[in-house]
């Protein structure tokens, strides 16, 4: 079993307030703000951060059905768009993927990728709907 830490910290109120989130890999410390969330201002903030876990474990875990199925993998990049509605509250996800396997064909491509929306550990965790526009290049 892994278990992986990050850490955030708050300071003062919501609309004016400041925090800094770390990874504990240390490979990442940023700031977030009200404006990073809820506008358009500098820094980082939670939706965004989901998202990059979400890109990357959706695309590790597909290089791994893909190459577990005997293909050579060359490239999966995910991009993934967290939506935050009303509420405040997440709405959904929807995931963006192009993959670059030499002679994989487009049917077992989609196979994989459904593969992969099932067995994607973020995508498990998360209870908003979930879309997935894939295509190899």
């Amino acid at each position: 079993m892994t278990t992986r830490n990050s850490d955030a910290v708050w300071n003062g109120n919501l609309a004016e307030g400041a925090g800094l989130v770390a990874l504990g890999s240390e490979m990442f410390t940023g700031p977030y703000t009200f404006a990073s969330r809820f506008e358009q201002g500098a820094g980082t903030n939670p939706e965004e951060l989901l998202g990059a876990a979400h890109a990357s474990c959706f695309s590790m875990f597909l290089a791994n059905v893909i190459s577990g199925a005997g293909k050579q993998v060359t490239s999966v990049r995910t991009t993934a768009s967290v939506t935050l509605g009303d509420g405040p509250a997440i709405t959904g996800v929807a995931l963006s993927v192009t993959a670059e396997v030499p002679g994989l064909s487009e049917a077992d491509f989609a196979q994989h990728v459904k593969t992969t929306e099932a067995g994607c550990p973020i995508s498990a965790a998360l209870s908003v709907p979930i879309t997935v526009d894939a295509r190899l290049s």
